[in-house]
């Protein structure tokens, strides 16, 4: 299995350190970013985990017009060159080709948002800036079909890949995860990461946003942890009910600690 290095500080893959990749779902204000990222990483470093910030400058794929998006590519990036500036990796999402080459001089990962996961000429954009690349997998694709768009990635020149697991639809406004996806994902020769929070999402359940259910983040991260992963994403606000995106799914910051310790122990008995 390919190893992924990030930063010129993190390993992720087996035999590394677990990896937190967690923090608003949406770039709110700068205040808020350096707050929960420091929060995380001081609660990364006190477990002996790495961490990475992620929080969206632009959240393509609301339900609604309405809804808010973020600050945008230009300033958002100044956000995320703040957190850096903290000593904390950052990643977020890219949705076309143009934004690849411009958010790779700030990002330390490029997220591919699951929605987005086969679009040929945003995997290749993305690759060619060498830059480690977070993959996520569609909620309409089966794990053995994310095969393909790895090559994408790796043909185009890139090998720096993780994937990431977030659930499948299940009827309407739900979603489902098939533990044997970790496996199926990992024979790809990729470390995988557990997007447990959108896992719990509702998509659209909420009329114009949609809903969730953080009751399950605990036991599905759990389970996944046992079935073998190299990391855990995590959305995290220390207000869900207020958050500006994707608050009823959302784990608040005080809960992110406790959580994180028993899946440090799970991991290392699930080797």
């Amino acid at each position: 299995m390919d190893y992924v290095n990030i930063a010129e500080k993190i390993e992720v893959g087996p035999g590394r350190p677990f990896l937190l990749i967690a923090g608003p779902c949406v770039l709110e204000s700068e205040s808020l970013a350096l707050e929960v990222a420091a929060e995380l990483e001081k609660v990364a470093a006190d477990l002996g985990i790495s961490y990475i910030f992620k929080a969206s400058f632009d959240k393509a794929n609301r339900t609604s017009l309405s809804s808010f998006r973020g600050p945008g590519l230009e300033e958002g990036l100044k956000v995320l060159a703040k957190v850096k500036e903290q000593g904390t990796a950052v990643i977020s999402d890219i949705h076309t080709e143009e934004q690849a080459e411009l958010a790779a001089e700030v990002l330390d990962v490029l997220q591919i948002p699951a929605f987005l996961s086969r679009q040929t000429d945003l995997l290749v954009a993305a690759a060619k800036t060498g830059k480690p690349i977070a993959l996520k997998k569609g909620q309409f694709m089966s794990p053995w079909d994310m095969e393909f768009a790895v090559r994408k990635v790796k043909e185009s020149g890139n090998s720096q890949l993780m994937l990431m697991e977030r659930g499948a639809s299940f009827g309407y406004n739900n979603l489902v995860v098939d533990m044997r996806s970790f496996p199926v994902m990992r024979s790809f020769g990729c470390p995988v990461i557990y997007d447990v929070t959108h896992s719990v999402q509702l998509p659209g359940g909420a009329g114009g946003s949609s809903g969730g259910q953080r009751e399950f983040v605990a036991p599905l991260a759990r389970a996944a942890v046992g079935a073998g992963i190299d990391g855990i994403f995590m959305e995290v606000h220390p207000d869900p009910a207020k958050a500006l995106c994707d608050g009823p799914n959302s784990l608040p910051l005080d809960q992110v600690g406790p959580l994180l310790a028993d899946l440090v122990k799970i991991h290392a008995i699930a080797g």
